[in-house]
């Protein structure tokens, strides 16, 4: 059984130097042709030489004197060895629709990209029903955070984005964010469920921590998100809020990429206190988390001409019944908000 070469979107990433979110936007325009094993991207190696080689000839035509320098910019990396029988095309099931048949996006590939932004597991079973139900489609995951998800919609590199990002003078989630952010676009905003936001402290509360003044606390050792990410944001507003400086927080600058990694440093010991949803400390464990907020878990998707179809598709398929039924699979979602247009433009 022979073997193929492949990488991850990060290996791409890390090898061309460029961020993940512009190798999905290159997949979803059909420059780098991409398969999917599991829950990740691939690309074979051959068909990122390929890219390569045509960058290069571009570069060569449109300045010809660099041609004759042979290119340094692409640090050695080792592809992946996947046995053949692991790969597994985007194909989409003809057995699990909704209403009546599936649609279809015919376009020069056979299928369009769609980029979904957010890490919550909620955007994985969206992007399973709408695989399962709209043809000609292949939704792709990039796991950013809610303000980069904005941003990329913005620049144009993303279709459907996910955002939980709190305005604290107004109390208000998301759409202060939004309209600035996306300002003369044409857009809808949909709630996709809501969740409980607070603090990971270690098992038992030995601190007794219960509220965001606490973390004024001397001495206390916290772990922090990454800038941009809604649990940073949250975090942010309510310090300004209980006028708390943070550099008067021990472990500000230390940061993780997610709600997971957060509450894992904390049941480790490896610091008192994070910020986080409650789902994440339900599946780490070893650890205890204090409610302190309902956040609303939005999606965003641009009315472009080109939208039209899958976007209304989308928002019928937020609204139905199997949807909703495996969203209340996973523990800590409130759905009574889930499928309804919140906001549009």
């Amino acid at each position: 059984m022979s073997n193929d070469s492949s990488y991850t979107t990060e290996d791409i990433s890390r090898l061309l130097k460029i961020s993940k979110l512009t190798v999905y936007d290159l997949i979803k325009k059909g420059e780098l042709p991409s398969y999917r094993v599991g829950k990740q991207m691939r690309v074979d190696a051959a068909d990122l030489e390929a890219y390569k080689q045509r960058s290069k000839t571009m570069q060569a035509t449109l300045h010809p004197q660099s041609a004759e320098t042979p290119p340094s910019q692409y640090p050695a990396l080792q592809p992946e060895k996947l046995d053949n029988s692991e790969h597994t095309a985007v194909l989409h099931s003809p057995s699990a629709h909704f209403n009546s048949s599936p649609t279809h996006f015919p376009n020069l590939n056979g299928t369009r990209p769609l980029v979904i932004t957010g890490q919550d597991m909620s955007l994985d079973l969206l992007a399973k029903h709408m695989e399962r139900s709209i043809q000609g489609i292949r939704p792709l995951r990039a796991f950013v955070g809610s303000m980069d998800s904005l941003i990329s919609m913005y620049k144009g590199e993303s279709d459907i984005v996910s955002t939980h990002l709190l305005d604290g003078d107004t109390g208000a989630y998301n759409l202060p964010y939004i309209r600035t952010l996306l300002v003369g676009s044409s857009y809808v905003v949909v709630n996709l469920v809501s969740r409980q936001a607070g603090l990971y402290v270690q098992r038992g509360n030995p601190l007794k921590l219960s509220h965001w003044s606490d973390l004024s606390r001397p001495g206390l050792r916290l772990v922090n998100r990454e800038k941009g990410s809604g649990a940073r944001v949250l975090l942010d507003e309510q310090l300004r809020l209980q006028h708390i400086a943070s550099s008067q927080i021990n472990g500000y600058d230390q940061e993780e990429t997610s709600h997971l990694a957060v509450a894992g440093k904390v049941a480790a010991g490896g610091a008192d206190v994070g910020v986080g949803i409650e789902k994440a400390a339900l599946m780490v464990g070893n650890l205890e988390f204090i409610p302190l907020i309902q956040e609303r878990y939005d999606l965003v998707m641009l009315k472009k001409p080109e939208n039209k179809i899958w976007l209304e598709h989308v928002l019928k398929l937020l609204q139905t019944e199997a949807f909703h039924n495996d969203l209340r699979s996973i523990h800590g979602y409130d759905l009574s908000l889930t499928g309804q247009v919140l906001y549009e433009t």
